[in-house]
Parts: C-alpha cells; structure tokens; sequence
C-alpha cells in the first residue's frame, strides 16, 4: 500500500484512495467506477470516503444514479489526474529503459487492420523477432495509451496529444462491393449493408449515405466482418477497405458517383518507449505492412 506524506511523515492520503478517485471523476458514477476498477461498487465508496476523511473535505455529492463532484472535488480531481500522469510516465520510461530483448507489447489497430493486415504477418513477424510477443486488440475504440491499455497503436485520426510520438503510415480508401449477380440489377434496386447506428458517424459510412438516393439499407453491423460476410451471401451492396474488398474474390468493385473517402492511418506510441529496440522492431514491422496495402500515394 503506497501512502503521500506530510512532512512529518504522519500518513496523509493512501494513493489507492486518490486512484478510486480519479476513475469516479473520470466516469461520474459509483457503479462505472467499480466496472472501470474491477471491483464492486462499495469498494469504490469505501475508498472515496475514506480519502474525504484524510482531507477533511466533502468531494462528492452522492445522489441516486450518480456521483457528481463538489467544487473541492474537481480542484482534487484536477490535480490528482496530474499526480496519475506522472506516475503513468514514470512506469512508461521504466518499461523502456528496462526493456530487455524478451518483450511482450501490445498493439492496438481498427479491426480490420488487425485481422486482415496484421495477423497474417505474425508468423514472418515471429520468424525476424522470436523473443518478442504481440497482443493485438482489433477495436473501433482508440486504446488509452496514457493508462497502459497498449504500446503501441494504429490509429484513423491524428491524436490531438502533445507529447505522443505519431506518424502517419498509410491511408486507408474504400470502395463499394457486391456479388456480380447483385451488380448486375438495376441500381435502382440495389439495397445496402452498413454500420450499426451509433457508428453513423464513421466517414465511410457518411459517404455510404450519401449514395442511397432514397436506397435501404438492410442490414446493419458493428463491425466490418460481419457486413462482409452479408454481402459475400449476397444480401446487398457494402462499403469496404479497398484493401479487404479488393482481396475478396466474389466481389467487384461498384463505380460511385461520389468519390470514396480516405482515412489517413497514424501509428502512435510515447516517446519514451521508443528508445526500446522491441518498441522500434514492432513500429518498423506495422509501418512496413500497413504501407504496403494502404500506401500513402495511389
């Protein structure tokens, strides 16, 4: 158990009292804090009362679905999330400085990259550099590098964050998709496959929008995959990665009135980390792969 001190050194704050802390400021309620967490919704009351009683202070105002903060709890926030950066750093240069030729790193991608960019490389990966193991997370969500859920990431949109290491190693474009026995209709009659609702944001599902002309789409999915899959049994018309469209044999490419986007493709990492040779063998290896089948310039 890790305690900050005052000067006389009578125990002040327990640091995993400020830690519960911050995650409840971070999410706003009791119960997002325990899921955060991974403990139960009392552990986390616990902790935060017991971090008002070291400081004297209300933080919370405690109401019956959430955990809003005083005017003192969002000072405390405010500088306990600064006290969680630095110790983030401190465990970041660790892991850099310490690194040993045997590593194990965490790499994030967009789904599709992961799946059908990165995991088919894993074995040439292997064979260059055996002492070190990847876990790969395919995620529509960008992984939080500042609180260690990776190492390393491919990202679709150029992080805003001052003191991360970023460059940009391919774009991603799309294309439009159908079986030839679908193509062949009338495009009147098409009928689409797109994302799920709350992903109508994403760009390529913006310009699929913008082609339907009154047109259905038909069947939604949260990921690539499974609108693929849809269109490969002959459901509809589907926007893809030219990357994963054109590699598929049973499609052909639609031509579209509307030109198809492009996603610039950003591989991010802290600088710290970087002086690791296990980091820089991992950042060569997704630059090489992912700028091959996204290549910056057509």
């Amino acid at each position: 158990m890790y305690s900050l001190y005052l000067c006389n050194n009578a125990p002040m704050i327990d640091w995993q009292d400020l830690l519960h802390f911050v995650v409840l400021a971070r999410t706003g309620s009791l119960s997002a804090a325990a899921r955060t967490l991974g403990v139960d919704h009392a552990t986390v009351g616990r902790r935060i009362a017991a971090l008002e009683r070291a400081l004297d202070l209300r933080l919370v105002d405690r109401l019956p679905r959430s955990s809003p903060l005083t005017s003192d709890g969002r000072a405390i926030a405010e500088l306990a999330m600064e006290i969680e950066e630095k110790v983030e750093a401190i465990r970041r240069y660790s892991r850099g400085a310490a690194a040993k030729p045997a590593s194990a790193i965490r790499v994030s991608a967009p789904p599709s990259i992961a799946a059908r960019l990165v995991a088919p490389n894993i074995p040439d990966f292997r064979r260059r550099h055996p002492d070190i193991t990847l876990t790969l997370s395919g995620s529509t969500e960008a992984a939080a590098l500042d609180r260690g859920e990776a190492e390393i990431a491919v990202r679709m949109t150029r992080p805003e964050e001052a003191d991360l290491l970023v460059r940009r190693i391919g774009t991603m474009r799309f294309g439009l998709y159908a079986l030839p026995k679908v193509a062949a209709q009338p495009p009147e009659s098409w009928s689409f496959i797109g994302y799920d609702l709350r992903l109508d944001h994403l760009t390529q599902q913006a310009w699929l929008n913008s082609l339907l002309a009154g047109r259905q789409i038909v069947f939604r999915a949260g990921d690539v995959f499974g609108q693929q899959e849809a269109a490969r049994a002959g459901l509809g018309v589907v926007a893809l990665p030219v990357f994963l469209g054109d590699a598929d044999p049973v499609f052909v490419r639609l031509p579209t009135a509307v030109p198809s986007p492009a996603r610039d493709l950003w591989l991010v990492t802290y600088p710290d980390l970087r002086r690791s040779p296990a980091i820089r063998s991992v950042m060569d290896f997704l630059s090489e792969i992912v700028g091959k089948a996204c290549q910056i310039r057509e």
